[in-house]
């Protein structure tokens, strides 16, 4: 039977639960135990995939087309494994399914109330992944704070839970912030004890606690917490803040936070966490060799969490290229004709990132106009690679009216069109082009060297396609359409083989690039913006030596 562990949070939100769940998995992981971690959200949309991203950060889209929380990407990053709908349930998809069985008739005509029957479908869901045989350790992070009225529902199942499973087959991490007053130079515990407090009337009891913290927490502090909480002292630990959210399993390894869950679980401890190609990756990416700028032009940069994945991607790819990749905003809506060549000349490369809506589009194609033209390498994600068939069909094939449908119905070039299987969908959530399919390289193309095959798979989430009906006109002006879906003849892939690199994709390779296999079209991309600053790099001091 597989063991239980929650991770729940206190006094405030974005404290990094998910980081905290998935640096623990990875320990217990690299012990040899087959785990797994799952993210229960207490809110009552369904699920992510109509949140602006302004609201919740990006979408994760799993392998089987669930649109999920962005924390999902994290897990599969860390643990190197997939996940899939299972490891993500909304207080909505909760309610969804008891409002259906009610409707059924499977109550039996009883009044249906949060207890039992809210609670033992979350009940359900929590011991669904546990039930196959397939993991040892399945790992639950609660999303929101103890103490939100959303939560509840929660924390009485994991209450009943911890009463139905019995110790040594539960346990509850709670991760806590210890804030530091400058001017009285003190750490605060009142806010954990609180937070513990509140968690402790609701009648779950933690077992250890994880403390968010700026400044070290010293040995009388952590007994002080351990008596006001109710935990032994070696089950408090310190969560300093590290460089990057990938030192935190080795800081967690420190603070020995693996070997007081396995101990408190009744599991061995004999074996040290094999974390080899971990070191490795930090050590790379702590002490690069280069350094190149990448311009993401996207009209959610505000919030860093909207392109979460393609962030990450780039800190893998950057890693194994041993270069340190700076990433520079770019606000789509303020690219003009006129500015693009001060605010892209200093850049290195450019990613056009996926979104919706015409907002800031006619900056993103000024910005691929000058990729092109300029010889800069240029990478563009779904919305992004279709932007840059616009561009080529506005400025090369001469079609100055060309469009998606999905910004310009009435075009007399729809080059971009609305998929065949989409037109009759008038809901919008989880009615995309979701999940993994498949994707046929040609062979000798740009796309087949990077990837190494000709058959490879990748993650999708689109309504808008290549329109099939301009791919004679495309190719014959020099544009590869070098991917495509081998069932429905989708372009997946196009590529400009005159161009350093130039390669737009329908899909999202950043859902699948992780630290022990980042994303090989983020990786080539990288390599070629590195070439490209060695070259420009080269000129100057050419240009210089001339001018002595």
């Amino acid at each position: 039977m597989a063991k239980y562990i929650f991770v729940t949070g206190g006094v405030t939100s974005s404290l990094g639960k998910g980081i905290i769940a998935a640096s623990l998995a990875k320990l217990l992981q690299a012990r040899g135990f087959r785990v797994t971690i799952q993210k229960f959200d207490p809110y009552i949309n369904v699920d992510p995939g109509t949140l602006n991203p302004y609201e919740h950060g990006e979408c994760y889209v799993t392998e089987d087309g669930a649109e999920t929380d962005l924390d999902l990407g994290h897990y599969e990053r860390f643990l190197n494994t997939p996940t899939s709908q299972a490891n993500n349930v909304t207080t909505g998809r909760i309610y969804q399914t008891v409002i259906n069985k009610e409707r059924e008739g499977a109550y039996l005509g009883k009044t249906v109330q949060v207890i039992p029957h809210i609670t033992d479908e979350i009940k359900r869901r929590i011991l669904l992944l546990g039930k196959d045989g397939k993991f040892d350790i399945v790992i639950t992070e609660l999303g929101g704070t103890v103490g939100d009225i959303e939560s509840l529902p929660y924390i009485e199942a994991v209450r009943q839970l911890q009463w139905e499973l019995g110790e040594e087959d539960c346990l509850v991490v709670h991760l806590t912030l210890i804030p530091y007053l400058r001017a009285a130079k003190e750490l605060k515990t009142k806010p954990t004890q609180h937070s513990v407090r509140l968690l402790s009337e609701y009648g779950v009891h933690p077992d250890i606690i994880v403390c968010r913290t700026e400044e070290p927490l010293y040995r009388d502090l952590k007994k002080k917490i351990a008596l006001f909480c109710n935990v032994q002292v070696d089950a408090v630990i310190e969560a300093n803040d590290v460089p990057t959210i990938y030192e935190v399993p080795l800081e967690m390894m420190r603070e020995k936070l693996d070997v007081s869950v396995l101990k408190r679980l009744g599991l061995p401890v004999e074996k040290e966490p094999e974390l080899v190609k971990w070191r490795e990756f930090l050590d790379k990416l702590k002490y690069p060799k280069s350094k190149v700028t990448i311009g993401l032009i996207g009209k959610y940069v505000e919030l860093q969490d909207a392109y979460k994945s393609i962030l990450e991607s780039f800190i893998h790819a950057g890693s194994l290229n041993e270069c340190k990749v700076v990433v520079q905003n770019i606000h789509s809506e303020h690219l003009t004709p006129e500015n693009v060549c001060e605010k892209l000349k200093n850049l290195d490369g450019l990613l056009v990132a996926p979104g919706f809506g015409h907002r800031g589009i006619e900056g993103k194609i000024t910005a691929i106009q000058y990729a092109r033209e300029n010889q800069l390498p240029f990478f563009g994600i779904c919305l992004g690679m279709q932007m840059s068939v616009v561009e080529y069909a506005r400025n090369v094939l001469g079609w100055k009216d060309a469009h998606s449908v999905e910004m310009n119905p009435d075009t007399a070039h729809p080059v971009i069109n609305l998929m065949e299987e989409q037109k009759k969908v008038t809901a919008k959530g989880g009615t995309m082009r979701l999940g993994a399919y498949a994707c046929e390289l040609t062979p000798g193309s740009k796309a087949e060297e990077i990837y190494g095959s000709t058959s490879i798979s990748e993650r999708h989430r689109h309504r808008y396609e290549f329109n099939n009906d301009f791919v004679q006109q495309f190719e014959d002006a020099g544009l590869v359409l070098s991917g495509k879906n081998p069932e429905s003849g989708l372009v997946e892939i196009v590529e400009l083989p005159t161009h350093p690199f130039f390669v737009g994709v329908q899909f999202h390779p950043e859902l699948k690039s992780t630290v022990e296999s980042p994303a090989p079209v983020f990786v080539s991309f990288i390599k070629a913006a590195k070439q490209y600053a060695e070259s420009k790099n080269g000129k100057a001091k050419l240009e210089e030596t001339v001018a002595k």
